[in-house]
């Protein structure tokens, strides 16, 4: 199977534990010697980590637009430099968030045009669409309690904007049920990476 490139994202709202279970399998599937790359979003390369500075800087005031078009940016930038270099290949690219982030955070939580904001990833990423996304679900209070005391700016929004991307997740989970896998996040951490390597199996025997 090593050779095979597939794609894989993290999605969630802040503290459902997505970036650990993205290291759990990075880890796991080094050890069962497969060529993989662990990437994050905004960031992982030079330019795209200068827009997350930017982005999660809790003292800088932007537009919802403005803020859009910045993933946006660090997205095009990620896969010209990192996710279709690798995929082609042939390593299994772990991303932890992706577009389904900003369908979520911008599209439901600023109540962006979310046909808009699709729009606007064709033109970052193409035609490339994630093989498996896990969207790990949590309610608002066990997410907050998780969270350190320092919050960044999207961290900083209120409870209305956060229960927003949940349901924001929950509705892109309903409508992409093939591609995208719903995952109970209040579980432990071992029973959470457990469903994870079910679905990701599947997904590598085909």
């Amino acid at each position: 199977m090593n050779g095979k490139p597939l794609f894989v994202t993290f999605e969630g709202i802040d503290g459902c534990g997505k970036s650990t279970q993205a290291r759990l399998t990075y880890q796991h599937l080094l050890s069962h010697k497969r060529k993989v790359k662990l990437l994050r979003e905004p960031g992982s390369t030079v330019v795209a980590e200068k827009i997350r500075d930017i982005l999660l800087n809790r003292k800088l005031r932007m537009t919802p637009q403005a803020e859009l078009l910045l993933y946006e940016a660090a997205r095009a930038e990620l896969m010209a430099k990192e996710i279709t270099p690798a995929l082609a290949g042939g390593s299994i690219v772990l991303c932890d968030r992706f577009y389904d982030s900003t369908t979520a955070y911008q599209g439901f939580g600023r109540r962006l045009d979310v046909r808009m904001v699709k729009g606007l990833h064709k033109v970052a990423v193409g035609r490339v669409v994630p093989d498996l996304t896990f969207v790990f679900d949590v309610d608002l209070k066990t997410a907050f309690a998780r969270r350190g005391r320092s919050r960044d700016r999207l961290e900083s929004e209120s409870t209305a904007f956060h229960n927003r991307v949940r349901l924001g997740f929950l509705e892109i989970a309903r409508k992409e049920r093939r591609r995208v896998k719903l995952i109970d996040a209040t579980a432990p951490v071992d029973e959470v990476f457990r469903s994870v390597k079910k679905y990701l199996l599947k997904k590598l025997d085909r």
